[in-house]
């Protein structure tokens, strides 16, 4: 069963912690949280993964490595991803729980010791992180947004994405560009990590069959020995309609086009009417019983693909589709006349029904796992009260049709971009 206790660490840094002793293991981690900025996001991007691979304590990676597998084979993993405008950094570390270590050690307090190591006592040279280690992470965040690019179903939606957001946080890229990463200095990163820890929002999270409290203890105390000041301020913008259609379109050697199409819903977090926008996009193109899927993809033969999601954050939905060049405008207008459906009420009991379904359980299936669980309340972040997978579960299941269709009438088209195919890949 899973339990919740949250509190405040300091200003600006609050703790979860969720107890569910289904789990063998255990996952905490430190979520440090700022507002989506071209100055800041390509240094504040490589911290992670460059605080994750040693600490003064354990300076390189060798060593870091035995005392991981001295804790019976624990992970540390660092991540860096979008909530609506704000930018997240996350470092985390993964264990067994304390009741299955052989001897009885105590490897959640051995857990959250390394992680306040790691985030707040870097092996600082001469004030500096590591050359080879800020070279080598670096390139590989050059590389995975070369493999985002060279993914062109990731590359479209983002695209768009930056297309539509354009004057807003949100169309900046979670690592900023290619360009910016290859001009980012080693000399930048100190002042960018000590404004990290001294000035950003944060979010603490123990997951699992854990005893959050020495946990706690620990953070506080790492927090407390900081002279933190005013935490900054994490704004979200969310544009309620669109007031015209922006068309882009791009050309390149690929076998399959790409169309995705933005849309403005004036519907996002923490409004009531979330969860009818999330029903309507299962309806719409979440499921393989959407109308989009049934209809674009499989009766009419349109798309190789074609599927709706829903940023709660931003109040955005996407449908994206890979199709012939020559069935591109075919499509675009199939899949507004789709909405056109679901915004008269052009759909029956069972479909609805189906949708909810899916929606729900796949609520549900977020608590049989660690990872799930932490994405979900991870989410909750910016909502005036935090609330169950199971909880929202049941606030989709008693949206009415006329809920669906009164999200539906407020959707407006904000963004057509096509990636257009020659037909042969280079």
């Amino acid at each position: 069963m899973t339990g919740i206790e949250q509190r405040a660490v300091c200003s600006g840094v609050n703790f979860s912690g969720i107890r569910d002793d289904r789990f063998k293991t255990i996952r905490m981690s430190v979520h440090f949280l700022w507002p989506l900025a071209k100055e800041t996001v390509s240094a504040h991007s490589i911290l992670p993964f460059l605080l994750s691979r040693a600490s003064r304590k354990y300076p390189d990676y060798t060593k870091l490595n035995e005392h991981l597998a001295e804790l019976y084979g624990a992970v540390l993993d660092a991540n860096v991803q979008k909530l609506g405008d704000v930018q997240v950094l996350s470092i985390s570390a993964s264990g067994i729980a304390d009741r299955y270590s052989l001897k009885g050690e105590r490897v959640s307090a051995e857990l959250a010791k390394l992680l306040c190591s790691i985030v707040f006592d870097p092996p600082f040279e001469n004030g500096l992180f590591s050359v080879q280690g800020f070279n080598q992470e670096k390139r590989q965040l050059i590389e995975m947004l070369d493999s985002e690019f060279n993914d062109k179903r990731m590359y479209a939606k983002l695209k768009c994405e930056e297309l539509m957001c354009s004057k807003e946080p949100y169309g900046i890229g979670r690592c900023g560009t290619r360009q910016q990463l290859q001009g980012l200095k080693l000399e930048e990163l100190t002042p960018a990590w000590e404004n990290l820890i001294h000035r950003s929002r944060a979010e603490i999270m123990v997951l699992g069959d854990c005893d959050p409290e020495p946990v706690y203890r620990d953070f506080y105390a790492a927090f407390q020995n900081l002279a933190r000041t005013d935490p900054v301020e994490c704004p979200n913008k969310v544009v309620p309609s669109a007031q015209k259609v922006a068309e882009s379109a791009e050309k390149m050697d690929v076998v399959q086009s790409k169309l995705v199409m933005g849309f403005r819903t004036a519907c996002a977090e923490p409004s009531a009417e979330v969860p009818a926008m999330k029903l309507l996009n299962a309806l719409f193109g979440g499921t393989p019983s959407s109308k989009l899927f049934l209809n674009v993809r499989e009766k009419l033969s349109l798309c190789y693909y074609c599927s709706s999601t829903f940023n709660p954050m931003k109040g955005i939905m996407l449908v994206q589709s890979g199709v012939e060049t020559k069935n591109i405008d075919r499509a675009k207008q199939e899949i507004l006349h789709q909405l056109k459906e679901v915004q008269d009420g052009n759909f029956d009991e069972e479909e609805l029904s189906a949708a909810k379904l899916s929606l729900c359980n796949s609520y549900r299936t977020l608590s049989d796992s660690l990872d799930g669980l932490e994405a979900w309340y991870l989410s909750q972040t910016f909502r005036p009260e935090v609330k169950k997978p199971e909880e929202e579960a049941g606030l989709v299941g008693s949206v009415t049709r006329e809920q669906v269709v009164e999200a539906a009438r407020k959707i407006t088209l904000d963004t057509v971009y096509r990636l257009e195919g020659s037909g042969v890949e280079a």
